[in-house]
């Protein structure tokens, strides 16, 4: 097998803690479904197309129109405007369901160690009876993939989320049990009901229990209404992906705040994907208007000894690296620092950020997606650039503080 490539931070160990794979299994769930998130093919497109979110339903319903008006045409398909037509969704390349590729693609960018997990949606559309048989195969089926190449991989889980308690509590029991197993990957919906829903406190404590990180990571953005007339027919991805993704991961950790979920399981941990959306600038404005309401007042939630989001940021969440910009770094750095609050406990920002590419999504568009990758090369880039290069600060969010933090040194979770 090749070697990885010579790091950029080369000290160290380079860990990518937010790299995707759909197993086949998946991707035979998805391509048997008749709404999203489905997979579907085109005779236009080389590649299965990959529709999973809200705001592509529009285009694969035109898409779906004029395919059927292709299929009862004299001219056939071949004369229709649809071979040209910009279709749902994206590539559904080996990317996202070989294990060869994600070495290869390890090993283009120097990247030693990755945490593969299930990306969205996970398991959260379906039937409770079955989603826990899938949640135990597809979960044993990336352990699988970890023993294959010792050293080089370990995963999230998913858990069986529309199952009943017991069995999404049994889950958690097996995801634990597999020795590559370092944490579960969730939604914001939770149990369908947001993460500050009461009935997910079992769970949280569960995970928690297990030390099982949970890794957080956005779907459902927000409502198409949002972006507007034009939107989806004028401006791709672009909104959902750049501003839904990140409100939506705000919004569910500060209502898991405002529920005190950080104050009632205290052990509990969690990574959040694309450097937390938009708690490090926001942090400050949430925690004014919480001050000032008279409400939490009233109901006695503002005691002067309440954990702040400040020192939650500092004790409780880790950020990922996917920012893409060293003002984006610096603002996690700050954001997860103890000078934030002001007081002595908690540590340095520094320690609490950890990279990752978001592999298999965001391919480059023009050189081909077998050699380098922008989206990985820009957070790079800016890791560099905010933390220096070569330095001690970097090295730990290039890969040292995912090897603390996720016990990446041990094959096996108990020696």
């Amino acid at each position: 097998m090749a070697q990885p490539s010579p790091s950029p931070f080369s000290k160290g160990k380079v860990v990518d803690v937010h790299t995707h794979m759909y197993p086949p299994e998946y991707v035979k769930i998805l391509e048997s479904r008749t709404t999203i998130p489905l997979v579907r093919s085109f005779s236009s497109a080389s590649d299965p197309r990959l529709i999973l979110l809200e705001a592509e339903v529009p285009l694969l319903d035109s898409s779906a129109a004029a395919s059927s008006a292709d299929s009862g045409s004299d001219s056939g398909p071949s004369s229709s405007s649809s071979s040209s037509a910009v279709l749902p969704g994206r590539p559904l390349t080996q990317h996202y369901s070989s294990l060869s590729q994600k070495i290869h693609f390890m090993d283009t960018h120097g990247i030693d160690i990755s945490v593969l997990s299930l990306a969205n949606p996970w398991l959260d559309f379906l039937p409770a009876e079955s989603a826990g048989p899938i949640a135990h195969s597809i979960n044993s089926e990336f352990s699988a993939m970890c023993a294959a190449v010792p050293g080089r991989l370990f995963f999230f889980a998913a858990l069986p989320l529309t199952s009943p308690q017991p069995t999404i509590l049994s889950a958690i029991a097996h995801a634990a049990s597999l020795p590559f197993c370092r944490g579960v990957i969730l939604g914001t919906s939770g149990l369908g009901a947001g993460l500050d829903d009461p009935a997910l406190l079992p769970i949280f404590s569960a995970l928690a229990a297990s030390s099982l990180t949970v890794f957080l990571h956005p779907h459902y953005g927000l409502p198409n209404a949002v972006w507007g007339p034009r939107a989806a027919e004028n401006y791709g991805h672009v909104l959902p992906l750049a501003l839904g993704f990140p409100m939506e991961t705000t919004i569910a950790v500060t209502r898991m705040f405002l529920a005190a979920v950080f104050d009632t399981v205290p052990c509990l941990q969690l990574l959040l994907a694309h450097s937390g959306g938009t708690l490090p600038f926001l942090a400050g404005r949430i925690e004014s208007c919480i001050a000032h309401d008279g409400y939490l007042l009233r109901a006695g939630k503002l005691a002067p000894q309440r954990k702040t989001l400040w020192e939650v940021l500092q004790t409780q969440i880790y950020l990922d690296a996917v920012v893409y910009s060293d003002v984006g770094i610096a603002a996690a750095v700050a954001a997860t620092s103890s000078s934030s609050s002001g007081r002595a406990e908690g540590g340095k920002g520094e320690d609490r950020l950890i990279f990752g590419t978001d592999h298999p999504f965001f391919p480059p568009l023009e050189t081909g997606e077998h050699g380098q990758w922008e989206s990985v090369s820009l957070n790079v880039a800016a890791v560099k650039k905010a933390l220096g290069e070569g330095t001690e600060a970097a090295e730990k969010v290039m890969g040292g503080n995912a090897v603390r933090v996720l016990r990446l040194y041990q094959d096996e979770k108990e020696k």
